[in-house]
């Protein structure tokens, strides 16, 4: 007789091992089958945790993935995972044996920084079920209980910070086994990629610093673990501690901070296979210690883990210093796009702060697909809002440092609105909205939109700008104090009222876009008032804008704030202070997304591609000069002389000031989305000085989209591939636009000799 559930894991109870904190339980249930395994038709296996599992069905994992079920706002969305396992069960013989291996993962991951020390609770804890239908119509479920099985494994540390300690010689001892209540509310179906193994990257170099240690270089800086085959003396043990940089020719281990990012494997006296799959690293360098014999080449390999992304943006151009910066930013995007989009993937924090990703978006959204990547973030961002003090977006998501142990003196702006950081409610979206053009998804991110905005209001001040409450404004400006990074020079309010007309803006035209008439006049009315009160408040008579530095004019100028008069003299003010910084970058988190934007659209494309081209610190090339392999959180992260920063919040894999790349595809590459989805095309590529020529290509969700130019003693040759009836116009350097549709088409212009 057949069974049927209301949910997959109905019947499962969440069960827990009693045992310190950092061994990692294995469950086992071993069960005999009602009909022979030849019988079997199909096997389902439903599992998720208050931690993080991994399953086995006779010895052999169920799945590819990893860190299952990933970081959701657990509190109201515990993702859980389905596995067809039916050639696996179909496979073995005799009783079918089930494990579960539990690790402490984010719910108990001591998070945060500062000793914060945030967790979701005290205990972690796995709930399974397995779903066998049979060839007569007939079906088995076997799922957790008390009756299960526990016992420990050789883990016996596992910290996402500090790492895994794994004892070869392990010898399991039984472990009490104890049901757990866990609101059944708050499952959801895992709808978000799995975090998989991604690819395999091979040591470069091995050598001994000047200290005797062994260190080891993959060439790249990555984010994962190293896993290897080893032969040694029974309970000999093997250290091996991460690190991004090298610092007087050491592990630069500072940055980590209070991360000991330190994996430790005590060999059994046999073969022996390590793989630490319970914890993460990031780092370009490891220090291994304890190395039986002499360490080779072909000893270890770095395994890169990140949530499954299709990659779908290429750039490739004649300054081999700005390719090196394009895939910066995409090693940058896969280190950090590991379940939830972190800040950065190596230090104790490795959060999802939202300013990180406002900035981000667009770029993100053409190198890779991540459209469901980002709809389960947003589905977090939203409950977070819904359940927060005031209705707030916090300034992470999800927002783990709300049970965070701060010590005396440590704040955060927790319960008010925080532009650029709570604009990831709106900007966020946008990109999505622009990317793939999802009206059912852009419906359902409009409530959270619309909490955001409601969130400000209580801080416009009568003068109509947004200047109550508390700002990080143009966070990390380069001019700021190494200890103080929101010591900024643009006026935080400024910053904040530009922010609220673009929010606002967008609100506007999401809600006219779903046929909320009503919603859209409120917006509307908003983002008209806003402006207003900018030019009123904030634009003088000369045109000057509160604070005259490059961010106020950048966000006012790509935002849209201004029009006529007051944006041409915004466009010459910003030209005018771009060259007097001798192109160096001037700008933090908030304005450095738009800079080269708000310059291209204002005719000023020479001074953006120097802008872009400068190698001197403080700049985008800078990093790339010094050997860098992603995108830093700093401008100088590393300073010239080969020391890391001394301020001691610096990371060497911070996708944030990578945010440049957008415009790189779009105004030095050429492709833009003319309508939603790109089921419109803008091929508009804007040749400068410095780059002779460029291939960009994006795999939209209508098909590849390929641009193609180069520079010939002053003749411009563009090629043009598009996907079978997509529309597009072209706009060449010469003023001439085209309207074309699918295939491929070549173009030539002539251009002033200056720009070659």
């Amino acid at each position: 007789m057949t069974t049927t559930h209301a949910h997959p894991l109905q019947d499962a109870q969440f069960i827990r091992a009693v045992a310190d904190r950092g061994i990692a339980p294995r469950f086992r249930l071993t069960a005999p089958l009602n009909q022979p395994r030849s019988e079997i038709r199909r096997a389902v296996l439903t599992a998720t945790a208050h931690g993080v599992y991994e399953a086995f069905i006779d010895g052999a994992p169920v799945s590819q993935s990893v860190l299952n079920p990933g970081w959701t706002a657990y509190e109201w969305r515990l993702a859980y995972q389905t596995y067809d396992i039916s050639e696996l069960v179909t496979g073995g013989h005799g009783d079918l044996v089930l494990e579960l291996v539990l690790g402490n993962g984010w719910y108990r991951g001591d998070l945060g920084f500062a000793s914060a020390e945030a967790n979701y609770g005290d205990e972690i804890c796995v709930a399974a079920t397995v779903e066998v239908s049979f060839g007569d119509g007939t079906s088995q479920q076997l799922s957790t209980s008390a009756g299960w099985e526990a016992e420990t494994t050789g883990i016996i540390g596992n910290s996402l910070y500090d790492g895994e300690i794994i004892d070869a010689r392990d010898r399991p001892r039984p472990l009490q086994v104890e049901v757990v209540d866990v609101d059944r509310s708050t499952l959801v179906a895992q709808s978000t990629p799995d975090i998989v193994r991604n690819e395999v990257v091979a040591p470069a170099k091995i050598w001994s610093s000047p200290s005797g240690r062994t260190l080891v270089d993959f060439g790249q800086n990555l984010v994962g673990w190293v896993r290897f085959h080893v032969t040694g003396p029974r309970g000999h043990e093997i250290r091996i501690r991460h690190a991004e940089v090298l610092e007087d020719g050491e592990l630069g281990t500072r940055p980590l901070r209070g991360a000991a990012a330190t994996d430790v494997f005590v060999l059994s006296g046999d073969a022996d296979r390590f793989e630490p799959t319970l914890t993460f690293h990031g780092f370009r360098y490891i220090e291994v210690d304890g190395w039986p014999g002499e360490l080779s080449l072909d000893d270890l390999e770095a395994v890169v883990v990140h949530s499954e992304m299709r990659r779908t943006g290429y750039f490739s151009c004649s300054e081999p210093l700005v390719d090196q910066l394009v895939k910066n930013s995409v090693w940058g995007q896969k280190g950090n796009f590991l379940s939830v989009p972190t800040d950065c993937p190596q230090r104790d924090e490795r959060l999802g702060w939202t300013g990180d990703l406002a900035a981000y978006a667009a770029s993100a959204a053409f190198q890779f697909d991540i459209a469901d990547f980002l709809d389960g973030w947003l589905r977090d961002l939203r409950v977070e809002t819904e359940n927060a003090p005031g209705g707030f977006v916090p300034l992470i998501v999800p927002d783990v440092l709300k049970y965070a142990n701060f010590p005396d003196g440590f704040s955060l702006p927790w319960h008010r609105a925080t532009a650029v950081w709570g604009d990831a409610a709106v900007w966020v979206p946008q990109a999505l909205w622009q990317a793939y053009g999802d009206v059912a998804r852009l419906a359902d991110y409009y409530p959270g939109m619309v909490l955001h905005l409601e969130s400000i209001e209580q801080d416009i001040s009568p003068r109509g700008v947004w200047e109550l409450g508390q700002q990080l404004g143009d966070w990390l400006d380069p001019d700021a104090p190494p200890d103080d990074p929101g010591a900024a020079k643009a006026d935080p309010a400024v910053v904040a009222t530009a922010c609220l007309y673009r929010s606002a803006s967008f609100i506007a035209e999401a809600a006219r876009i779903l046929g909320k008439t009503d919603d859209a006049a409120r917006w509307d009315g908003l983002a008209a008032r806003t402006r207003s009160a900018f030019v009123s408040q904030y634009v003088d008579e000369a045109g000057r804008i509160t604070s005259d530095c490059v961010t106020v004019y950048a966000l006012a100028i790509a935002f849209g704030v201004l029009d006529g008069d007051h944006r041409r003299r915004a466009g010459t003010r910003l030209a005018d202070l771009v060259r007097k910084a001798r192109y160096r970058v001037t700008t933090g988190f908030a304005g450095t997304p738009f800079v080269t934007w708000a310059l291209s659209e204002t005719g000023h494309i020479d001074d953006a591609y120097r802008l872009l081209l400068e190698r001197e610190c403080p700049s985008w090339l800078y990093p790339v000069t010094m050997g860098a392999t992603t995108i830093w959180e700093r401008w100088d992260s590393m300073l010239p002389d080969g020391s890391i920063n001394a301020g001691e919040m610096t990371s060497f894999n911070h996708y944030a000031l990578g945010a440049v790349a957008d415009w790189i595809y779009q105004v030095v590459g050429g492709i833009r989305p003319a309508a939603p989805g790109y089921s419109k095309v803008r091929i508009h590529p804007q040749p400068g000085p410095g780059i002779t020529w460029a291939d960009t290509s994006y795999d939209s969700v209508h098909g590849p989209i390929r641009s193609s130019w180069r520079l010939d003693d002053g003749e411009f040759q563009l090629e043009v591939d598009l996907p079978v009836n997509v529309p597009a116009v072209i706009v060449l350097p010469d003023g001439r636009e085209l309207d074309v549709i699918g295939g491929e088409h070549r173009f030539t212009a002539v251009v002033a000799d200056e720009r070659a």
